[in-house]
């Protein structure tokens, strides 16, 4: 497994909203309308910020009240990451921005 995937897969990772403009108001519209969400792992050398395909069947906006910025957010979704395939798992406070997440490599392995 390449070396980025597998540090990032360890369970309970930093993990931050990334992208250019981080807000709860932001992360909402990113989710519900985009589909696609930044999401950060700031401890990794020199910081990781990715890009996520949000899966809205496994991401849970139930506990979280974006207007207020409080409560929680479950996102899970898909990307390539050095031509692995992988699922990031995270969970966001809402009133920091900040919470913990990991990686988890998918079986499948890309073809070239």
């Amino acid at each position: 497994m390449d070396e980025l995937v597998e540090r990032l897969s360890v369970e309970g990772r930093k993990v931050a909203v990334g992208g250019p403009s981080r807000s709860a108001e932001e992360l909402e519209r990113r989710i519900t309308r985009l589909g696609y969400v930044f999401i950060e792992f700031p401890d990794s050398r020199g910081g990781t910020d990715l890009g996520v395909r949000v899966d809205q069947n496994r991401t849970d906006t139930s506990g979280a009240d974006f207007a207020a910025g409080t409560g929680t957010v479950h996102v899970e979704g898909t990307l390539t990451l050095n031509f692995v395939e992988v699922r990031c798992v995270a969970d966001i406070d809402l009133a920091t921005l900040t919470g913990t997440g990991r990686l988890v490599a998918r079986t499948e392995a890309l073809v070239e």
